[in-house]
């Protein structure tokens, strides 16, 4: 299924699909869960794919439609090697395949580094977007509030982005060094983590290598952590905004990226924002987990029906 084109005409589409839509001077993979009424846009975090919303898209099904990107520089996404990247230019992107997918106003869904892009989004294409839900993510972190965005990044974390120059033998070889990290605990072990790992990785055996773009990510956490472009967007949201956070970290034990007292300074900036804690859930396992997923696919049906623009329908 590809859309990359402009002007296409209306699809029907009745079961899961993949494809490829223009992007801002790029094309964006994508993966689309059909169902009733306008559809959800989903936007993953900063090594992750457009699967990292598999368990959510599933627990919504028959409720609401979801579209999920790969962002330049990950999955099977175009990876430009001198970019441009950054939360503006992702974007762009995503406002750019949204028209080409004849989307209206949507309710867009980021999670982690998506959700900054998702505010992005609603900063400079307003039109676009009838509501937010930023997952973990969207206002400076704790890990953000070192002296520069490296020396504030857990230690987690930066394994991640060195770990994305590394091969691997096999997808079941790669799925067992995740399947050792904390970061996936036994009882959020599933079926949609498996093809989420087995989707990020690319190549033919035994050189199986992380899809997202080492260069991309470092260029997305340079721009990320900028906080007055990051309150600028806040401020200039004019649309409901949900904020649903874990009350882990990336890892269960471990302190969650937004504790209360930076809560505190995010409501400062969306007056009104509703918000959800998952709990027992991490950074990761709040949308692959079971539990997580589905309590936040409830949250999202709900709000979108609260945030439906008047007259709103999907060509799709």
């Amino acid at each position: 299924m590809s859309l990359a084109g402009q002007n296409r005409e209306p699809l029907k589409v009745i079961r899961e699909a993949q494809g490829r839509v223009s992007g801002d001077g790029v094309e964006l993979a994508f993966g689309y869960w059909p169902g009733p009424g306008q559809p959800i846009v989903a936007l993953p975090g900063l090594t992750a794919s457009y699967l990292n919303f598999l368990g959510i898209a599933e627990r919504l099904a028959g409720r609401l439609p979801l579209f999920a990107f790969d962002l330049r520089g990950r999955g099977d996404s175009d990876k430009p090697q001198q970019g441009p990247f950054g939360m503006a230019q992702h974007a762009h992107d995503v406002a750019a395949a949204m028209r080409a997918m004849s989307l209206g106003p949507s309710v867009i869904v980021g999670h982690s580094m998506g959700a900054f892009v998702a505010t992005a989004l609603a900063a400079q294409n307003s039109e676009l977007v009838s509501g937010l839900v930023l997952i973990d993510g969207g206002y400076l972190p704790a890990i953000g509030q070192g002296p520069t965005p490296q020396q504030g990044v857990d230690p987690l974390l930066a394994e991640r982005v060195v770990q994305l120059q590394e091969t691997y033998p096999s997808r079941e070889f790669y799925r067992d060094y995740w399947r050792k990290k904390p970061h996936f605990p036994p009882e959020d072990w599933n079926a949609w983590v498996e093809a989420f790992l087995d989707y990020e990785v690319g190549g033919e055996p035994p050189n199986l290598r992380p899809k997202a773009s080492q260069f991309a990510v470092l260029s997305d956490l340079a721009d990320g952590f900028n906080r007055e472009e990051i309150v600028a967007r806040l401020k200039a949201i004019r649309v409901p905004v949900l904020m649903i956070r874990a009350d882990n970290g990336f890892a269960p034990g471990t302190p969650p990226l937004f504790p209360e007292a930076l809560m505190e300074q995010f409501r400062s900036h969306v007056p009104g924002m509703e918000e959800e804690t998952i709990s027992g859930a991490t950074h990761y396992t709040m949308v692959l987990g079971n539990r997580g997923a589905t309590r936040i696919a409830d949250l999202i049906d709900a709000f979108a029906r609260r945030c439906k623009p008047a007259g709103a329908a999907s060509r799709l």
